[in-house]
């Protein structure tokens, strides 16, 4: 979660690291990205082999597409 006003905020903050940059994002925007399918799919009793399916590959790729984007 974005504890700051803005990116313009974090900027200023003694502590900010560029490395870390693209992690600045509203919240709404970080909610949609762990809104994926891959942690909607954290319930089912097979989740381990699921996400190890070629179908858990994809959604995982998919989640860092997003997250990195």
């Amino acid at each position: 979660m974005n504890l700051f006003r803005s990116e313009e905020h974090a900027r200023k903050w003694d502590g900010f690291n560029e490395a870390l940059a693209v992690t600045v994002r509203p919240v709404a925007e970080w909610a949609e990205i762990f809104s994926s399918r891959y942690f909607r799919e954290r319930g089912r009793a097979d989740f381990i082999s699921w996400a190890g399916s070629e179908e858990g590959k994809a959604e995982f790729a998919e989640f860092r597409r997003r997250a990195n984007s």
